[in-house]
């Protein structure tokens, strides 16, 4: 009954270490990601995602009617190495809510952005990650953009 006990705790155990582990290895897939946007890097940021990524944001346009607009991954990287070094910029992610079935990945983080150091917006992003050859790469990521926030 002894071994049977401690065997079941061994299996339990080990699961959740390999749950945790797998999402710190999520978590750091969209670190890098982040970590070659800051760096204006774009050689990091294609090391974090798919070819195929596909990227999307919501929010108000100027008559205050929400849309849904669609980037091009390119034009993304182009938009983020043509900001000029002496306007700093900085997207301070607030917490990560991740879950994780078999070879996808579903990465919730509410985040502020910084730029000149003032305060410009706030929302969530919500990234889908697939394991690819052992690697997470990012193939979908959404974002929500806001300026009613509460700034801490």
């Amino acid at each position: 009954m002894k071994h049977y006990i401690f065997l079941v705790v061994f299996l339990v155990s080990t699961l959740s270490f390999s749950q945790s582990s797998e999402k710190d290895t999520v978590k750091a897939a969209i670190e890098r990601f982040f970590e070659g946007f800051h760096k204006q890097d774009t050689l990091i940021m294609l090391e974090a995602v798919s070819k195929d990524i596909k990227m999307q944001s919501i929010g108000k346009n100027r008559e205050g009617v929400t849309q849904l607009n669609t980037t091009e991954f390119q034009g993304f990287l182009n938009s983020i190495i043509s900001i000029p070094k002496d306007k700093p910029f900085r997207e301070e992610i607030l917490d990560y809510t991740i879950q994780i079935d078999g070879d996808m990945a579903h990465v919730w983080t509410p985040y502020n952005f910084w730029f000149d150091n003032n305060f410009s917006h706030c929302g969530v992003n919500s990234f889908q990650l697939f394991k690819e050859k052992g690697n997470w790469k990012i193939i979908y990521l959404i974002d929500t953009r806001r300026r009613d926030c509460m700034q801490e």
